[in-house]
């Protein structure tokens, strides 16, 4: 053994290096709270412990008639002042009223002043110079918080549209508005925020329920790891079980799609379409109607078809296949420590995304409160330019466009770094790819190496040698630590070409041009087809390295030439397995999720009082589904590289020697009778 494209591990090491100063720079510049915290209009946030504002959770709006305006979707910003305050109004009331009775209704006065800017105490001052100055806000309506934001608390009765059962109010400049107009207000800075509402109510669920879907994904891997045991000993038996406990668990899909689409029949509503209602950010509004439930269903069906029809003609080759999973079950049992290592690759992945995420919100939230200026007037020429609020008042800018404001409008800067922090945020992503598939590559290669030793034993499992998989994690990381990051950097690359194509491929849906899409649309099936093709390269490359120690290039070729002469073996004997293999990931989610499904919708009477109130049942379920999928993927890749490696062995066996004495086979009894066709010679003692 010798080391293998050292250039690459250098530079894999260099690019490690520079990804953690990249994460100590983005920790002294970021500051996450500027996500979590609503920010006024003097750059400050709005529940911060230990300032002002602590007690003030909820940011308002001084004139909520103005986020009706176009400015606010050009400048994601609502052109009034707006302020952090401890609760939302309750009752209508307008600075012109509250000014005319402050002598005998001080309690009026005290509490219209507490939505007025900190500190002004001066009811005796005008009310234009106080509308001018914006002092206070000329009119406030019954509010509710909504995203830790004053919104005015809409209600339907008899089919009109009213605020705390009115349906006119006055704005305090001496009209009297409809309440329509505050719904188009709200709606205005509602398409702004719309996006944002559905992300922190997926936060809130996920602050309120991260226990639970911890406890799912336990529960996920105790699974994994019980099925992997006994799969040492019955490996066809519980296959069987796979897969029909996948048609089951379909076939319960289906019967619950139908119940529920039966159930709804002469609902009011419920006959609706999809197109009928549109887009909503409440997802329940979806599962009210029959046909997204006949949706499911047919989905369901048409999937629960497939896999019946697959099972009925591939029924000889799955026999075949649960043959070999056999004898991968008889290389675990000698080398059982095998078993967890995905324990390693799990964590390993989990640093990449931890560091990662925290990266990018600490890049996404660097840099100093810009102000511009927010004016009504279309044609003020100020509008839209950096402004400084303390010097603000001194300049012309208020003389020329009456009502102008310098406002907070978003963090950013005019440093060198600040200019880069997109270059930066792709950087991070692409040293992630980088390194999740690192991680990934790194325990193919150490499985490989364990599994590859227990084939070139000639007598098992006596020649097997002592801690395989701790010595193949060493030979792997000591010496081909270059190549598996060759690998991982050939595959990083693509995967963020593949980004950067849906990047593109979302901001041009809205185009006309018919050319740019269908060019866009092979670019990303050439590129995922590519990803497909170069994931089958690598995996069976580290198989090589781990054999024989080559480099990657090297190991690369001779693997895919090996499996070309083996085609037909390789499609029969490989995929159907990793097709078996998918039915028990398949499961184990399906399991899992159909537990988590009855537990978060209340339907299990022993924990009813434990579940806790969501915005979307789906949010954890989706999540634990996901996660559940993506441990057992973990567990049984232990299987699938198994199954890989000495199929690799086996066609290299079979080349390699002849079954004479000379050059015996080194391959089990067992093994031969499921795939070979010679005869076995007998071994020496």
């Amino acid at each position: 053994r010798h080391c293998t494209d050292i250039i690459c591990c250098v530079i894999f090491i260099v690019v490690i290096l520079g990804y953690i100063a990249l994460g100590i720079v983005a920790w002294v510049h970021g500051d996450p709270r500027k996500v979590i915290y609503p920010t006024d209009s003097y750059g400050q946030f709005c529940g911060q412990k230990d300032t002002l504002n602590e007690n003030k959770t909820i940011l308002f709006y001084f004139n909520i008639l103005k986020c009706a305006s176009p400015i606010v979707l050009i400048n994601l910003q609502c052109p009034t002042t707006q302020l952090c305050v401890s609760k939302c109004p309750d009752r209508f009331a307008t600075y012109t009223d509250v000014q005319a009775s402050y002598r005998y209704r001080p309690d009026q006065w005290n509490y219209f002043r507490q939505f007025c800017k900190p500190g002004f105490n001066n009811p005796r001052k005008s009310v234009a110079q106080v509308l001018r100055d914006e002092d206070c806000p000329s009119m406030i309506v019954p509010s509710r918080p909504f995203l830790k934001r004053c919104f005015p608390d809409f209600s339907t009765k008899n089919g009109v549209l009213t605020v705390a059962n009115q349906t006119t109010f006055k704005d305090g400049r001496g009209k009297t508005r409809n309440v329509t107009d505050l719904r188009e207000a709200a709606n205005g800075i509602n398409n702004v925020l719309d996006a944002r509402s559905v992300g922190m109510k997926i936060f809130e669920d996920y602050a309120i329920s991260w226990y639970w879907i911890l406890i799912g994904l336990f529960i996920a891997m105790v699974l994994s790891l019980l099925f992997l045991v006994l799969l040492r000993f019955t490996a066809g038996f519980l296959f069987w079980i796979f897969i029909f406990g996948v048609i089951g668990i379909i076939g319960y899909g289906i019967w619950h799609c139908y119940w529920e689409y039966d159930h709804l029949k002469g609902i009011p509503g419920s006959d609706l379409t999809v197109y009928d209602i549109g887009f909503q950010t409440d997802f329940k509004v979806y599962l009210q109607l029959r046909q997204t439930w006949l949706a499911f269903m047919i989905i369901l069906c048409g999937v629960e078809v497939i896999i019946i029809l697959m099972l009925i003609f591939l029924r000889n080759r799955i026999r075949i296949a649960i043959a070999l999973l056999k004898e991968g079950s008889r290389a675990i049992g000698y080398i059982m420590s095998t078993l967890f290592y995905p324990i390693v690759t799990f964590l390993l992945i989990a640093i990449c995304i931890s560091y990662w995420a925290v990266t990018a919100v600490f890049l996404a939230t660097s840099g100093e409160p810009v102000y511009k200026v927010m004016a009504n007037q279309t044609l003020c020429k100020y509008a839209n330019l950096t402004c400084d609020p303390e010097t603000f008042n001194t300049t012309n800018v208020t003389k020329l466009c009456p009502g102008a404001q310098c406002t907070f409008a978003f963090y950013g800067g005019e440093s060198l770094y600040h200019k880069y922090i997109f270059i930066f945020q792709l950087a991070n992503a692409f040293v992630f790819l980088w390194l999740v598939n690192f991680a990934i590559a790194l325990g193919q290669c150490t499985l490989a190496g364990a599994f590859a030793s227990y084939y070139w034993a000639y007598r098992k499992p006596a020649d097997i040698p002592l801690w395989p998989l701790f010595s193949s994690f060493g030979r792997a990381i000591r010496y081909h630590t270059g190549s598996l990051a060759f690998g991982a950097l050939i595959l990083a690359i693509v995967q963020l070409i593949r980004v950067i194509l849906e990047y593109l491929d979302h901001k041009l849906k809205g185009t006309q041009n018919s050319f740019t899409r269908f060019l866009l649309c092979c670019l990303k099936c050439c590129f995922w087809c590519l990803e497909k093709f170069l994931k089958f390269i690598n995996r069976n490359a580290y198989i090589m390295i781990a054999i024989y120690g080559k480099n990657f290039c090297t190991s690369a070729r001779e693997a895919f030439f090996l499996l070309m002469r083996n085609v037909v073996r390789v499609a029969v004997l490989d995929k159907v397995t990793d097709f078996l293999l998918f039915l028990g990931k398949i499961l184990v989610a399906g399991g899992v999720g159909v537990l988590a499904f009855f537990f978060f919708t209340q339907r299990i009477p022993v924990f009813a009082q434990e579940v806790p109130v969501l915005n979307y049942y789906w949010v954890p379920l989706l999540t634990v589904i996901i996660g559940s999928y993506l441990v057992a993927h973990g567990f049984f890749s232990v299987y699938a590289m198994c199954v890989d490696t000495l199929f690799l062995c086996f066609c290299e066996d079979l080349e390699r020697n002849d079954g004479s004495t000379a050059k015996p086979y080194f391959m089990s009894a067992s093994l031969h009778r499921i795939l070979g066709k010679k005869k076995l010679s007998p071994k020496k003692a």
